[in-house]
C-alpha cells in the first residue's frame, strides 16, 4: 500500500477515487513512565517510553488505514493528516488518529 501526505503521488496516475479512510489508535499510559517521564521533565531529556508508545500509536492508526483503503479496492491512500490528542481522565491515554483519501493508482 502507497501511503503519502502529499495530493498525489509522482510517476503515478489517480484512475479511482473511493473516499476517505481512518485509522485511531488511543493507548494508555503506564504509571511508571508518567512518574520516569516527570523526573525527566524536571531534570532535562527525553522520554523514549512516551516516544516509544507514540510510535507505537502512530503504527496502529496507518495500519488499520491501510486496511480500511485495501477493503475499499484502493492500492493507494494520498493527503494523509495525523492528529495526536490526549484524551482521559487527567490525559492519561493518548489518541493517534490517521486520516486520508483512498485510491488507485497505476
Amino acid at each position: 500500500m502507497l501511503m503519502t501526505t502529499t495530493p498525489t503521488i509522482e510517476g503515478r496516475t489517480i484512475t479511482d477515487y473511493y473516499g476517505v479512510v481512518t485509522g485511531e489508535a488511543i493507548l494508555g499510559a503506564n504509571i511508571f513512565r508518567d512518574i520516569f517521564a516527570s523526573v525527566r521533565d524536571i531534570v532535562g531529556g527525553r522520554s523514549a517510553g512516551y516516544e516509544k508508545e507514540l510510535r507505537n500509536a502512530r503504527e496502529i492508526a496507518f495500519e488499520e488505514m491501510a486496511a480500511a483503503a485495501a477493503a475499499m479496492g484502493a492500492n493507494a491512500v494520498i493527503g494523509i493528516d495525523l492528529d495526536y490528542e490526549t484524551v482521559g481522565a487527567q490525559g492519561g491515554m493518548l489518541m493517534v488518529t490517521a486520516t486520508g483519501t483512498a485510491v488507485k493508482v497505476r
